[in-house]
């Protein structure tokens, strides 16, 4: 998903990845430009309004594609905040898919061990201090004392982009 706000070396490590593993990459994109996406405050909705911003630019998108497939598979962890310290392995999720997170148990030494196992490259922003990378306006480098997935929306009331909100409150 391109929401237009990524960080230039997620592109770069998603490509990487792409050319690494044979992927076809299917690059969503939002259909109000970013130019155009303002509160009624004029500020651009990450400053104003981060739901609408996550909902045009995330959620939007993935709902189209999502009506043409059965099972998404997701790389949602239980250790990475309170609210998905309840998720199942399976959910369900809009129109009829089934949301699977088969590494929902998963700890961090596992995902270090999986990537090293299968020598796939880390994120380069993970030597810089940031755990869970979305949209650069909205993370910020983890604090040691915060959870991985605090980093996001830091100070906003705010733990989902909209792709998995749903799932909180299970």
């Amino acid at each position: 998903m391109n929401t237009g706000f990524h960080f230039s070396e997620t592109i770069v490590y998603r490509d990487e990845i792409v050319g690494k593993l044979g992927l076809s990459l299917i690059d969503l994109k939002p259909k109000v430009p970013k130019s155009l996406q303002l509160g009624m405050n004029g500020k651009l909705l990450f400053t104003s309004d981060p739901d609408h911003c996550c909902d045009l630019n995330k959620t939007q998108p993935m709902e189209k594609l999502l009506m043409g497939y059965d099972v998404w598979i997701i790389g949602l962890r239980s250790d990475q905040s309170e609210t998905r310290k309840n998720m199942s392995i399976e959910e369900e999720a809009p129109h009829g898919v089934t949301r699977f997170h088969p590494i929902i148990s998963w700890t961090n030494r596992q995902i270090w061990e999986y990537r090293k196992k299968y020598d796939l490259p880390e994120h380069p922003l993970d030597q810089h201090g940031y755990m869970s990378i979305g949209c650069e306006p909205c993370t910020r480098k983890l604090d040691p004392e915060m959870q991985e997935r605090e980093a996001r929306w830091y100070g906003l009331n705010k733990t989902e982009c909209g792709l998995h909100t749903e799932l909180i409150g299970k």
